[in-house]
């Protein structure tokens, strides 16, 4: 038996509730983990409240991010005691994820913890973290340089804003924060923005072009938000757009795009191919201050993960939470 987070829908209602789990439930895989640390994101939060069709079968046990050590294994590069970390393929949506003290999962999704972290700190990081830093390579990959202007990161208080900025300041990049939530003002500084803007500037209808301002961008909420940055993106700048926090909606023109050559990228880390995994975390062992963890991240209990969901969708959490899931 182990304890888990199990979502439940039936006549009764839509719930979320800690349970003793018996290792007969567990689903299919090739390896199964002992959990150490899981965390919440956006998506685990839509799952355990409820507030939007993420669970696709039920009962489930949510958490999109799982960092442990393999207790047994039938595939052939993992063995038992190796340390390992899980980001996305549906885990949490289609398949029970980390939430719970064990999981089984196709070692196909597994990809080796780096040695510069700890089971927490990778969690710390996360899905969001990662994303984070699949959009700073795709800003790479399109040849967008420290000296070519400043880089807006929109949701900057969330998990991949923060990592982000994190990231993009230790790079040497000029990060401007966009937030709604001014009382973070100096927690964006600490990080490396430059300077920290109001969301209510890029979030109001706007025109099909603005002034120039933006040599790169990570938008994490769609919508008119991501409209505007595009806007006012410099020519041959690049956005990445990796959520929709605002809206799946986007109510742009072509003209960024035929006028000044501007880029957007789109950054899925869900079904990321498993080469640019493993290149994310070892880029985020060397580009990321692990020291600015602490500011990024708190910790809560497996049954505290439940309440504090619902303060994440209400925009009331800060950065990353992480879920020790054996206390």
């Amino acid at each position: 038996m182990f304890k888990g987070i199990l979502i439940e829908k039936d006549d009764a209602g839509y719930r979320a509730s800690v349970q003793d789990i018996d290792d007969s439930q567990l689903p299919e895989g090739d390896v199964t983990v002992r959990v150490a640390m899981s965390s919440l994101n956006y998506k685990d939060g839509l799952a355990i409240t409820g507030k939007g069709p993420v669970v696709r079968k039920f009962p489930m046990v949510p958490g999109i991010d799982i960092a442990g050590t393999v207790e047994s294994s039938n595939n052939p590069d993992y063995k038992a005691g190796d340390r390992v970390v899980l980001n996305g393929w549906g885990v949490g949506e289609t398949h029970w994820g980390g939430l719970a003290q064990k999981a089984r999962l196709k070692g196909d999704w597994l990809v080796p913890l780096p040695a510069a972290f700890s089971e927490k700190q990778a969690v710390a990081i996360g899905t969001a973290g990662y994303t984070a830093m699949l959009c700073v390579m795709a800003l790479e990959r399109q040849g967008v340089k420290p000296t070519d202007g400043e880089i807006v990161v929109t949701g900057a208080v969330g998990g991949v804003g923060s990592v982000a900025i994190a990231v993009l300041a230790k790079l040497g990049y000029t990060v401007v924060a966009v937030s709604g939530r001014p009382e973070e003002t100096e927690y964006l500084k600490q990080l490396g923005a430059a300077e920290v803007l109001d969301r209510a500037i890029l979030s109001a209808p706007g025109k099909p072009l603005g002034k120039e301002r933006w040599a790169g961008a990570v938008d994490v909420v769609g919508s008119h938000t991501l409209a505007n940055i595009c806007a006012t993106t410099k020519y041959r700048g690049v956005v990445t757009a990796c959520g929709l926090a605002g809206g799946m909606d986007f109510p742009s023109s072509v003209a960024p795009f035929i006028l000044r050559g501007v880029t957007l990228v789109g950054v899925d880390s869900v079904m990321c191919p498993r080469p640019e995994r493993l290149l994310a975390w070892q880029r985020l062992a060397t580009d990321l201050d692990v020291g600015k963890l602490g500011l990024i991240t708190h910790e809560v209990s497996l049954a505290e993960a439940i309440p504090t969901a619902a303060q994440l969708m209400a925009g009331q959490v800060r950065g990353r939470v992480v879920v020790d899931v054996n206390r």
